[in-house]
């Protein structure tokens, strides 16, 4: 069954597809071939079982109405790519990759709201407030696909744009969350459109005297040593990376180097880091998501861990600095089971050290 009817236009089915995902409250919309349109809602998959199966046709037709030309091209080249799309009729915004999957298209689309929450809107530790009061420096949101790292970076560059006057350059691939200027004046580009990649964008920003920096994500090297050297000559970068924790944070970003380099990379991150966190979005009992934090708050103890190669002992120095606001993954989900905010049983699923966590939730 085809999924178009031909008398309403690819413009209105769109923005019907897109107005249920806003309306049901979902993170992400799904099309793919031979299934109906799937919605996330939190963070479970929701077939819209009312809409027949998508056709190849369908997915075509949908792609090519939300690229640009030049974008078309550069899929056709790729066979995949990221990109931002504006619901002009709704103020909505969404992040999307288009790819190829067994010859045909497949479509993600992820809602983008239009206010930027606050750190306590979106229930994050509220320790994450010193980073926005840092002059310089490095900090690195860390997590899995998917889990909040885009809002949480967008919450506190929106909290320094509100309480100071700097100058912020943000370098996104897409442009997720459109800044508006408050006390600060701030320069969003998309790599791909304005730049070339997040490296060369990085080094032009030494020409453009920027306070500021956020990095929406390190690919490369190239990317992680500009960002390193960026934090060192007097700026506050902002970073996020696919990881599941501040000590494998660390080991990505040493990794990324060939062994000779490796013990300058580690020098340069135990003087420049300021924090990481890694964060989880966990399904909460009365609906929605809500985060679990891990928080490395960078003390001499933790640089010079990094410093040694001794990386491993970094999860130790998290557990008995509390006082310092650092805070271990397993105390954030035993934390939010006492209060009964999520489930044991998904608060193991994510725990890294589940033995530990039941420890936590029973003492």
């Amino acid at each position: 069954m085809k999924f178009r009817n031909p008398s309403i236009p690819l413009q209105k089915e769109i923005q019907e597809l897109l107005d249920i995902t806003i309306g049901e409250k979902a993170s992400d919309l799904h099309l793919s071939v031979g299934q109906p349109p799937i919605l996330r809602i939190s963070g479970g998959l929701v077939p819209l079982s009312k809409k027949p199966p998508i056709t190849a046709q369908f997915t075509e037709e949908f792609a090519q109405a939300l690229l640009t030309e030049e974008q078309r091209a550069k899929l056709a080249r790729d066979r995949e790519i990221d990109f931002s799309y504006n619901l002009e009729e709704r103020g909505a915004r969404f992040r999307g990759n288009i790819f190829y999957t067994m010859g045909n298209l497949s479509i993600a689309l992820r809602f983008i709201p239009q206010d930027i929450l606050t750190i306590e809107e979106l229930n994050l530790p509220s320790v994450l407030h010193q980073f926005t009061r840092a002059s310089q420096g490095f900090v690195i949101i860390a997590g899995p696909s998917g889990h909040g790292k885009s809002t949480t970076l967008a919450s506190i560059v929106d909290e320094i744009n509100r309480t100071r006057a700097e100058h912020i350059i943000t370098i996104e691939d897409p442009i997720e969350y459109v800044f508006r200027d408050d006390k600060s004046v701030i320069d969003q580009r998309e790599v791909t459109k304005d730049t070339k990649n997040f490296a060369s964008a990085l080094r032009a920003t030494f020409r453009q005297d920027p306070n500021v920096i956020m990095v929406g994500e390190m690919r490369d090297a190239e990317t992680i040593a500009t960002a390193l050297t960026a934090a060192e000559t007097g700026h506050l970068v902002f970073a996020t990376l696919h990881t599941n924790s501040a000590a494998q944070t660390v080991h990505r970003i040493v990794d990324s180097f060939p062994a000779e380099q490796q013990g300058q990379i580690r020098a340069q991150l135990s003087g420049s880091l300021l924090g990481v966190v890694s964060q989880r979005l966990l399904p909460r009992n009365q609906g929605g998501l809500i985060p679990a934090c891990e928080v490395l708050m960078v003390n001499a103890a933790a640089a010079n861990l990094i410093r040694e190669n001794k990386v491993h002992e970094l999860p130790l120095v998290i557990e008995t600095s509390a006082e310092e606001g650092m805070i271990s993954l397993n105390r954030a989900l035993a934390a939010l089971v006492k209060i009964r905010e999520i489930t044991m049983e998904n608060a193991l699923r994510y725990s890294l050290n589940p033995a530990e966590l039941r420890t936590l939730v029973r003492g």
